[in-house]
């Protein structure tokens, strides 16, 4: 039986443009989640601002977050502009006691994104613990052909950073649902609360983590600094051995709790 994985989602406070102080708050994030991987919103370190000059992988700004991965063990994927051969990239940073890297491009642009972004070529998945884990940012969740190239690579569970307006607030836990159920994979969404920078003065909050039978673990609120935690189990299929999952083999606990001291 693989090694259960202790994951969290978190909606930290976030500042246009100040790398710096949002690092900074992941990092405290990052401490008080006790997980081995927490998951953060779209653009988390520098607000949904599409012009943010892009963040890279070596940036200082991001020695506090470095620092604090390595003091719990955990992998942050904080979300990030990073450089590209022509634009740049609409990313997803996986930091660790090791320092940062670009992990995932989005592929899926929408809005005003063209105009900035250069879109990413493929899904991903970043291994932790033998664990696959895909990665999405927004849009890419409500693209079907996304959602099953990830599980094509084979994807444990499809973790999210979003943002999306208060009158929006059930678009995640929809999608959350049909991917889990279609692919039989746990969902985790960290989703923007809060105001963000880019015209968004209330996002929709409601970070979770869905069963792969679409059942959810937990659910934030819409404030600032909450954060959920679950447990992630993935047993043998029956009869007891190895390979792919099956839907009586997932248990998981949970639960949703306030990071204080960081808003």
């Amino acid at each position: 039986m693989r090694t259960p994985l202790r994951l969290a989602v978190a909606q930290p406070r976030c500042r246009s443009y100040d790398v710096a102080g949002n690092a900074a708050v992941h990092a405290a994030t990052v401490r008080a989640a006790g997980a081995r991987v927490v998951v953060f919103p779209e653009l988390s370190l520098t607000g949904y601002e599409l012009d943010a000059e892009p963040v890279r992988a070596g940036d200082s700004r991001l020695a506090p977050l470095v620092a604090a991965c390595a003091e719990t063990g955990a992998v942050a994927l904080a979300g990030a502009p990073a450089p590209g051969p022509g634009r740049p990239y609409l990313a997803v940073l996986a930091v660790d006691g090791a320092g940062a890297r670009v992990a995932y491009r989005k592929m899926w642009l929408g809005g005003a994104e063209p105009d900035r972004f250069a879109p990413g070529t493929r899904p991903a998945v970043l291994e932790v613990d033998g664990w696959r884990l895909g990665l999405a940012v927004c849009r890419d969740t409500g693209i079907a052909e996304h959602a099953a190239g990830t599980a094509a690579l084979g994807a444990d569970a499809y973790l999210a950073g979003v943002l999306e307006t208060a009158d929006d607030a059930a678009v995640p836990a929809e999608r959350a649902r049909r991917i889990a159920t279609t692919h039989q994979v746990w969902v985790a969404v960290a989703s923007f609360a809060g105001g963000t920078g880019g015209g968004y003065p209330r996002a929709a909050g409601g970070s979770g983590i869905w069963m792969p039978d679409g059942s959810p673990v937990g659910r934030a609120g819409t404030g600032t600094g909450e954060l959920v935690r679950a447990t992630l189990h993935l047993a043998p299929p029956a009869g007891g051995h190895s390979g792919r999952r099956s839907r009586g083999g997932h248990r998981m606990t949970g639960g949703v709790a306030r990071v204080r001291g960081v808003r």
